[in-house]
């Protein structure tokens, strides 16, 4: 029979409008490097060490790291991890752009929420678009992408959230969105 992925993690993770924040503590390896792969941010403890032995173990990282980990390092570092299965540190894994900070262990909780905390206080729908067209550009050319942001940007100029964007910036204070 045929699988269906459609409802499997790895799918919806990769759809949902909602940003996602993977806090690594402790080592990744299989299954959950790639949904580590598949979350927008990426912060890892100091002591986080990635694990990509796919290949030492024969198989191959099933759940999206051959497609995502190319397109966030580039191919040919993307094939050197993959190929070789050595395991990442956290600062290797940040040189390489794989996480986006390297935190102390103690810190990593309140980092990840602070950052949550950050992204949660800007329009919503705002966000959820941006998402949405930073996926779509993905398999977009430009043009394709400007004309699918134009079609996203419409329906933002029409909220509430726009209008009180606008006011806070020209009150020169933070807005309160309320996600219409």
């Amino acid at each position: 029979g045929e699988f269906d992925i459609r409802n499997a993690p790895p799918v919806v993770l990769h759809y949902m409008d909602t940003p996602t924040i993977c806090a690594l503590n402790g080592g990744a390896a299989g299954y959950g490097l790639d949904m580590a792969f598949g979350c927008d941010i990426r912060i890892a403890s100091a002591t986080a060490k990635l694990n990509p032995g796919f290949a030492k173990r024969g198989i191959v990282p099933e759940s999206g790291g051959t497609w995502l980990l190319p397109r966030m390092i580039g191919y040919a570092k993307a094939a050197e991890i993959s190929f070789t299965g050595k395991t990442l540190t956290a600062d290797e894994a940040l040189s390489l752009g794989i996480v986006n900070h390297v935190v102390a262990p103690d810190q990593l909780s309140s980092f990840a929420r602070s950052m949550a905390t950050d992204i949660a206080s800007n329009a919503p729908l705002a966000v959820r678009a941006i998402k949405r067209m930073m996926r779509a550009a993905e398999t977009e050319t430009f043009e394709q992408n400007i004309h699918h942001v134009f079609l996203q940007l419409l329906p933002l100029f029409k909220t509430k959230d726009f209008q009180e964007g606008v006011a806070a910036f020209m009150e020169k204070r933070d807005p309160h969105f309320i996600g219409r």
